[in-house]
């Protein structure tokens, strides 16, 4: 019984479902104002007790999920349900998320290498995932649409590949510092087919500016490629769910006044 109302508690009970919300956004925001040496020095002291206090808060919580996580699976055993726990998304992304705060006292770590395994605090705004309906709905479009994506970016590649390929045989005599293999000239390709052009490779002769031409044209049609299969699949699944609220909702009217009742279907 008390399992059972911790595992209502740590999946259903608004205050604690906010109150993990609020503490991820202020770890994230945290990790930033701790970049700014000003800020870092003269907080030190607090910046780290919000960091054993988030880690503290984390690690139960982990721990409890961990323990009702049997109530979640419904094959296998009490072992296999939490293994099962622990290796899942969301299983995975808690552990990494307090796992960098406790290493550090098992092994010895160079000081370069604990500021970045510092840096995997920021990776706790994927546990909003598990929280936020509005990722969960993008994380579903991005299962629905992985097929399309997938072949979007496998042509991306075999053009981001042919395009650097053949800029390299056409500049690297013009420009062998900037063009002196094909991966130079592949920063070259993201750079135009993306259309972001940074500017800092760019073809001199006429046959590489006319191939780079090509390219840009390619890039903006082909970028709004993978947007437009996104948008679309999102846009879908919201007007599903819309349809699927507005059908647990039946409207019926009263037979002594007239006035029109909502069923909520419960």
């Amino acid at each position: 019984m008390t399992k059972r109302k911790v595992y209502q508690f740590i999946h259903h009970n608004s205050f604690f479902i906010n109150f993990i919300y609020g503490l991820i956004v202020l770890n994230v925001l945290l990790v930033v104002l701790s970049s700014y040496k000003e800020i870092r020095n003269d907080f030190e002291n607090l910046l780290s007790g919000f960091e054993v206090f988030s880690v503290i808060i984390f690690s139960l919580e982990f721990l409890l999920r961990l323990w009702t996580s049997d109530l979640k699976y419904e094959s296998g055993n009490k072992i296999s349900k939490r293994v099962k726990f622990i290796i899942s998304k969301y299983g995975l992304i808690d552990l990494i998320a307090i796992l960098p705060f406790y290493l550090p006292f098992i092994i010895p770590f160079d000081l370069r290498v604990l500021r970045i395994l510092r840096l995997f605090r920021l990776l706790r705004i994927f546990k909003l995932g598990r929280i936020s309906k509005s990722m969960q709905t993008i994380s579903s479009v991005l299962r629905e649409t992985k097929s399309e994506l997938f072949v979007t970016l496998f042509v991306a590649a075999i053009l981001l590949v042919l395009s650097s390929t053949l800029m390299y045989s056409i500049e690297n005599e013009a420009q062998p510092e900037k063009f002196e293999n094909i991966g130079q000239a592949l920063w070259w390709s993201v750079a135009t087919l993306t259309t972001v052009g940074y500017g800092d490779v760019y073809p001199v002769t006429g046959i590489g500016k006319v191939l780079s031409a090509i390219i840009a044209l390619i890039g903006i049609g082909f970028v709004a490629l993978p947007t437009g299969i996104i948008s679309s699949a999102f846009i879908e699944k919201v007007q599903k769910d819309k349809k699927k609220q507005a059908s647990n909702y039946r409207t019926c009217k009263c037979r002594n006044c007239g006035e029109e009742l909502v069923d909520h279907g419960l």
